[in-house]
């Protein structure tokens, strides 16, 4: 809530996870900017991986959004997928691209 208060909605998803990530180093929150994260498949590992926007205590995907349309089916299926490849069980989508922050905590 303090990275909306202050700066407000409209910017880029950047701008966001520049803030968050301040936001983070200064309440000493345990978290990984852009984790690569490997995907198995049938007991194989992928040679491609995907990126959290912020790994949290190892135990929460956080995806940050800045979207006029606010949080869209795309981003929810996007964060559960990364959820189950992960086997991280809690995710949180953010969208600043509102009047209002809005998030949707989601459990896999």
């Amino acid at each position: 809530m303090n990275v909306y208060n202050t700066l407000g909605y409209g910017f880029a998803e950047v701008v966001y996870k520049d803030a968050m990530e301040l936001e983070f180093i200064k309440k000493e929150v345990n978290y990984i900017r852009e984790e690569a994260l490997q995907i198995n498949y049938k007991g194989q590992l992928l040679k491609h991986y995907f990126f959290s926007d912020f790994t949290i205590n190892q135990n929460i995907i956080v995806e940050v959004k800045s979207n006029k349309e606010g949080i869209i089916d795309e981003y929810i299926s996007q964060t559960l997928n990364y959820l189950k490849a992960s086997g991280i069980k809690l995710g949180l989508v953010v969208n600043f691209g509102k009047s209002s922050v809005e998030y949707k905590r989601l459990i896999y």
